[in-house]
C-alpha cells in the first residue's frame, strides 16, 4: 500500500541572528522583464547568501525520513525546540525545506497555531469559506459542514463578526472546528490541547478520536502523553532536529520521559538535609526513587510502580521501621505507607547499615508535583524524620483508554470504578 505521506532525508536550516532574504514573486518578475540576465544572477546570489556570508546556522531538522500509511494516527513528541513544529510547517507547505523532499497524497488541513490562515478583517463565516476554498473544496461541500462547524465552535451569535474582534477562546474554537470538520485526507494538529479551557480540551480530544476512527490520516503534536497514548497508533520522537525513535506509543513515550529527566532527579542526599526534624539523630543518608523497571527516576507515570529506596547508617544494629508520607505541592498529606502497620521487616536481622525498599505497585496520583516525608525508627518509635526529603513528579498516562484524567482540583487520588446502567 502506498503511503499517504513520505518524508525523505528532510532538513531545514535557519540562520542565527539575522533574517534571511527571500526574493519575492514581484521582484522576480520585475527583474526578469527589466534585466533578465542580471535578474537571474541576483536571484542566485540572494538564495545562496546564507552559505556565502559565513553566518551561523542551526538545523531545526536534519536527515529525517519516515512514512505514514493512509488512516494512521501518528503522534509526534519531543522537547520544546526539537523540530516538531518545523516538521508540520513543512508538511503544511508554510515553510520550504532546505534539503530532502516530502510527498503528500491527499488534501491537507492543519491547525498549527491559533487561527493560522484566518484573515483578521473577514468574519467567521467568510473565514470558514476561505479555509475550505484553500483546501480545494467546493462551496457546496463547505456548506454541508457549516452548521456543524459553528455549533462546535459555539460562536452562533458572532459568526458574521470580524474575527479580529473575537476573544482568544472564540478564535481557537473556530480554528479547531474548521480544521477538524472540513474533512481533509491529512490532518496536521500542533498542540491544540494546550489552549482553551478544560471543557473545550475534552471536546477537542473527543473530536480527535472521532477523526481518527473515521479513517483519516492524522499527525498529532502534543505534550499530553495520555492523549498521544490514547489516540495514536504509532509515535515518533524528535531530539535536536533528529528523528530518534519510531514505534508503538507506549515505548516511545517512556523513552521521551527518560530523555527529559533532569540529571540527578529521583536522588537526594539526606546526611545534612535542611528538612530534618530538629534534635533527631542523622541516620538516613540517601533516598532514591525508581520506576517499575528499577531505574532511578524523578518522574513516574500515573498507574506505574514506584520504589522508595532509603539508605541508613547507625552507630548500632537495629531492626528498622520505615514510613513515608506523600504530600501535594501545597504540603497537604495525601496518603502514607509504613512498615509499622505491616511488620514485613519485623523478622529481619538487626543491621547498622542497609537500604530499605518500599514498593508501591500502582501510584494512583493525579498528575502533578508531590513531595515525600520520611520517618525512620525501630519498634520503640521514630528517631530520624526528614520532611520534604525528595520530590516526585507524576506524569499522565492513558489509564482509561480515553486519554482523559480528572483535573487536579477535584482531588489528588485517582480511583478506578466500574460503571453500569439498568432499566428503572
Amino acid at each position: 500500500m502506498q503511503p499517504i505521506i513520505r518524508v525523505e532525508n528532510l532538513g531545514k536550516r535557519y540562520a542565527i541572528g539575522r533574517r534571511e532574504h527571500f526574493v519575492t514573486m514581484r521582484e522576480m518578475l520585475v527583474n526578469a522583464f527589466t534585466a533578465p540576465i542580471r535578474g537571474l544572477r541576483a536571484l542566485g546570489r540572494a538564495n545562496g547568501r546564507a552559505d556565502a556570508d559565513g553566518a551561523a546556522h542551526v538545523w531545526a531538522l536534519r536527515d529525517v525520513s519516515f512514512e505514514v500509511a493512509p488512516g494512521e494516527v501518528l503522534g509526534v513528541i519531543g522537547r520544546n525546540g526539537a523540530g516538531k513544529s518545523t516538521l508540520l510547517k513543512i508538511l503544511s507547505r508554510i515553510t520550504e525545506p532546505t534539503a530532502g523532499r516530502v510527498e503528500l497524497y491527499g488534501r491537507v488541513g492543519s491547525l498549527l497555531e491559533v487561527g493560522t490562515g484566518f484573515h483578521q478583517e473577514l468574519s467567521g463565516r467568510e473565514n470558514i469559506l476561505l479555509s475550505g476554498a484553500i483546501m480545494g473544496m467546493r462551496r457546496a461541500e463547505i456548506m454541508r459542514k457549516f452548521d456543524q462547524i459553528v455549533a462546535f465552535a459555539e460562536i452562533d451569535d458572532f459568526i458574521d463578526t470580524p474575527v479580529k474582534r473575537y476573544s482568544s477562546g472564540m478564535y481557537v474554537r473556530l480554528a479547531f472546528a474548521v480544521a477538524a470538520h472540513l474533512e481533509p485526507e491529512i490532518l496536521l494538529v500542533d498542540e491544540v490541547l494546550a489552549v482553551g479551557d478544560v471543557a473545550f480540551q475534552k471536546k477537542c480530544l473527543g473530536k480527535m478520536g472521532e477523526v481518527a476512527r473515521g479513517g483519516r490520516t492524522v499527525l498529532f503534536i502534543s505534550h499530553n502523553m495520555a492523549a498521544i497514548e490514547a489516540l495514536c497508533t504509532r509515535c515518533i520522537m524528535f531530539s535536536d532536529g533528529a528523528l530518534v525513535a519510531n514505534g508503538d506509543p507506549t515505548s516511545v513515550i517512556l523513552r521521551n520521559i527518560a530523555q527529559c529527566a533532569v540529571p540527578g532527579a529521583g536522588l537526594a542526599d539526606l546526611t545534612a538535609h535542611p528538612g530534618r526534624r530538629p534534635g533527631d539523630t542523622p541516620t538516613m543518608t540517601r533516598v532514591e526513587l525508581a520506576n517499575g523497571a528499577g531505574a532511578a527516576a524523578g518522574a513516574i507515570r500515573i498507574g506505574d510502580p514506584l520504589e522508595i529506596r532509603v539508605s541508613y547508617r547507625a552507630s548500632r544494629p537495629f531492626q528498622p521501621v520505615l514510613g513515608a508520607v506523600i504530600k501535594t505541592g501545597y504540603g497537604a498529606p495525601v496518603f502514607s505507607v509504613s512498615d509499622r502497620f505491616c511488620a514485613q521487616l519485623a523478622d529481619c536481622e538487626p543491621r547498622a547499615e542497609a537500604t530499605i525498599v518500599c514498593r508501591i505497585e500502582r501510584l494512583m496520583l493525579i498528575p502533578g508535583n508531590y513531595s515525600i516525608d520520611l520517618w525512620l525508627g525501630d519498634a520503640r518509635g521514630d528517631f530520624d524524620v526528614v520532611y520534604d526529603a525528595i520530590g516526585v513528579e507524576v506524569l499522565p498516562a492513558d489509564l482509561t483508554g480515553t486519554g482523559r484524567l480528572p483535573p487536579p482540583n477535584v482531588g489528588a487520588i485517582f480511583c478506578e470504578a466500574e460503571w453500569s446502567i439498568h432499566d428503572a
